[in-house]
């Protein structure tokens, strides 16, 4: 049974940052891709980042790039989003997403194309 369990969201105030991690178990870890996607109440789902397999390489939605990082660690079978400078508009729950497969599918920013779901963690960023 694959799960993935995000933690590591919370209040903070505008400029500050968070560490949100997801952990995996139930897959073999290093053959998926990953997603960080997240929802505000009344919208859609929306990309926020991807990572390969080897987090070689990763891929970011315009509005967070520059701001947060996505990172990895395989042998603890665990991603890593670092938010920095955060904005109320960052306001959201956030998901982690599995994809199969060591790289990315090109259409990689649509929910559609991710295996498993995170049940989500709330980030709230007060102004």
């Amino acid at each position: 049974q694959v799960q993935l369990v995000e933690s590591g969201g919370g209040l903070v105030q505008a400029g500050g940052s968070l560490r949100l991690s997801c952990a995996a178990s139930g897959l073999i870890f290093s053959n998926y891709a990953m997603g960080w996607f997240r929802q505000a109440p009344g919208k859609e789902r929306e990309f926020v980042a991807a990572i390969s397999w080897s987090g070689g390489s990763t891929y970011y939605a315009d509005s967070v790039k520059g701001r947060f990082t996505f990172s990895r660690d395989n042998a603890k079978n665990t991603v890593y989003l670092q938010m920095n400078s955060l904005e109320s508009e960052d306001t959201a729950v956030y998901y982690c997403a599995a994809t199969v497969g060591v790289v990315l599918p090109a259409n990689y920013p649509r929910p559609t194309v991710y295996d498993y779901w995170g049940q989500g963690t709330q980030v709230t960023v007060s102004s």
